[in-house]
This record gives structure tokens, C-alpha cells and sequence, in this order.
């Protein structure tokens, strides 16, 4: 793959560290944190050893936030929008239908927006080793066909507990519940979902529309709406200290290998292209259609984030969109 890994040096001690995350072990994710596992043993020369508990097996990704800040657990991969509650500007990632494909999609939190971001966590307790995808969220339901952003009126859309898809999607007319990735199979009485666009084993929006005619994969549904990303992240506990931080970090950063889980993704992916407003089928509404209802929940949020960062997000967008 082209990596250049630097050496650890010979004081490395005997350590296993346990590797969270909410995702189940067929999933790009769990690829990224395997390769993360081996490339980890090659460079402690087997010192050091990467334990994965996937399916949310050390709890969600709030409870492992803070076993991290703790110094009870090493690593996790969230999504970006769990670390908006500690660091808001986080939901900057969040806009809908900001990035139409993947490469705005890197352009944007692989530049200098992505490291302010980052920058901000060691003083939560956090460090972050990179990037990682988990690609264009999709809207299925169980009800009707989605051809047009009209088409999503009543429908009850399960979301992430997040303040920016809960008015995306009442500004859309739709009924958004909002309900953690672990509780969608115990208590989900929903209609629909937001997935990611390849299908994943047992994945749990699949499993509660059961039956359904929206698992057919040529009905027509909402694609492109959001694009996710995770973060390789570190308990600072663990990473050795304030003033210790960005030496492992930058070393981290290469190691964490982020372009394993995106090229998993987008490999399982290939078939079901991000066209950021789209469906499946001839019927898709305009990108402009789309985005008209939710422009005031991005307008609303931005305004309460740190101006400096607002106006780097705004500028970053506009460099990839002319780009």
C-alpha cells in the first residue's frame, strides 16, 4: 500500500490495546483497525498488540469516549458526530449535502479544517490518529419510493441522536427519532433509515425493514444526503501526556493507515456511486431541489460554532467546489 512508517525505537514495553468501535466485524471499519493491528506488531516488532472488540462490545461510542478520556480503554473509532458534544465544531462535518463525491469529501477534512478540528481534542483528553470513512449515508424506508424531497413527508426516519439531522430532516417534513446505532434492533418502531450505500451482513436499518420492498436495491431513495467520517482516536492518557501528544500523533497518523477502511469502503461501494441528491433510478430530484429545505439549519448552526472556524469551513468548501 505504499506506507513509510517510522520506527518505534527499542524502550517499546509488552502492551495490548483494546480497539473499540460500534461496527460489526464484516465492516470496512473493523478492515481499517486489522490492518492498524498488523501494521502495529511489524513496527513494535510484536511488542505491542491490537485487541478489536467490535458490535459495540465495550459499550457506545459516548461510553467509550469517556473510557478513553479515563484512561480505561486505548482506542476507539466514532463517528465525527459523537465528538460534537465535546468539541462543537465537530458538526461542521454533519451539513447536508455539503461534498457531492469522495474526493470534496477528502479534500475537505484531509486539509487544514481536518487539523483544526483535530487540534482541538488533546485538551478534551482525546487524540486523534486520522481520518477514516464511513461514506454517503442513503435514506431506505419501508412506506414509499423517495423521488423527490416531498416524498419524505411523514415518514418516521430513525437518525443519530445529533441536533443537525434532526432538523435536516424536520426540515424535509419527515419525523425523525432519534436513537443510538446499538438500540435500533431492541426498540426501533421506525420506516426508514440512514445507511451507508453498499450492503453490510446484518446490518440493523436492513434487519427492521425486513421484508420490505425497500431492501429491493433499484427502489428509488434519497442518496447522498451526508457523507460520515470516523477518527482513529487515543485516550491522551495513554498517548502519554500534554506535551507528548503531537510526536505521537504524527507518528500514529501514519500508522493508523486511513486509506485502508476508504478503499474498503469504496470498493464495496463501487456500485452504488455517491451522487450527492439522487435515487436509484431516473426520478432524481435536483441537488439544488434538496438542499433548499435544510440551507436554514446550516445557516442556524453555523452561527453558533467559533467564527474563525466557520469562516475556514466556508472558504475550504468553496476551494473544493471551484477545484
Amino acid at each position: 500500500m505504499g506506507f513509510s512508517l517510522p520506527a518505534f525505537g527499542q524502550d517499546v514495553q509488552e502492551r495490548t490495546i483494546r480497539f473499540g468501535h460500534l461496527n460489526n466485524a464484516d465492516h470496512p471499519v473493523s478492515f481499517g483497525v486489522k490492518r492498524f493491528g498488523e501494521l502495529v506488531a511489524a513496527k513494535s516488532g510484536g511488542k505491542m498488540k491490537v485487541q478489536e472488540y467490535p458490535s459495540s462490545t465495550l459499550g457506545n461510542e459516548l461510553q467509550q469516549q469517556s473510557a478513553l478520556q479515563g484512561g480505561v480503554q486505548e482506542m476507539s473509532a466514532p463517528a465525527t458526530t459523537s465528538l460534537a458534544g465535546i468539541v462543537k465544531e465537530f458538526g461542521l462535518v454533519d451539513f447536508p449535502f455539503a461534498v457531492s463525491n469522495f474526493a470534496q469529501a477528502d479534500a475537505l477534512l484531509d486539509g487544514p479544517l481536518g487539523q483544526t478540528l483535530i487540534a482541538k481534542l488533546p485538551e478534551k483528553g482525546l487524540v486523534a490518529l486520522g481520518y477514516w470513512d464511513l461514506g454517503f449515508r442513503n435514506v431506505t424506508n419501508s412506506k414509499r419510493p423517495i423521488a423527490k424531497p416531498e416524498d419524505l413527508d411523514g415518514l418516521k426516519i430513525r437518525v443519530i441522536p445529533n441536533p443537525v439531522f434532526l432538523d435536516t430532516f424536520k426540515a424535509f417534513k419527515a419525523n425523525p427519532v432519534p436513537m443510538p446505532f446499538a438500540e435500533l434492533l431492541r426498540r426501533a418502531r421506525v420506516e426508514g433509515g440512514r445507511r451507508p450505500g453498499e450492503p453490510v451482513r446484518r446490518d440493523p436499518v436492513e434487519q427492521v425493514l425486513r421484508g420490505a420492498e425497500v431492501r429491493q436495491r433499484d427502489q428509488p431513495r434519497l442518496r447522498g444526503e451526508h457523507h460520515a467520517r470516523q477518527q482513529a482516536l487515543l485516550g491522551q492518557a495513554v498517548a502519554g501526556g500534554a506535551e507528548d501528544h503531537e510526536r505521537r500523533r504524527q507518528r500514529g497518523a501514519r500508522l493508523s493507515a486511513p486509506g485502508e477502511p476508504r478503499a474498503q469502503r469504496r470498493r464495496r461501494s463501487a456500485s452504488c456511486r455517491p451522487r450527492a441528491c439522487s435515487t436509484t433510478r431516473s426520478r432524481r430530484p435536483s441537488r439544488r431541489a434538496c438542499a433548499r429545505s435544510p440551507r436554514a439549519v446550516t445557516d442556524k448552526f453555523i452561527a453558533s460554532y467559533d467564527p474563525a472556524v466557520a469562516k475556514l469551513y466556508t472558504d475550504e468548501l468553496a476551494r473544493i467546489h471551484k477545484g
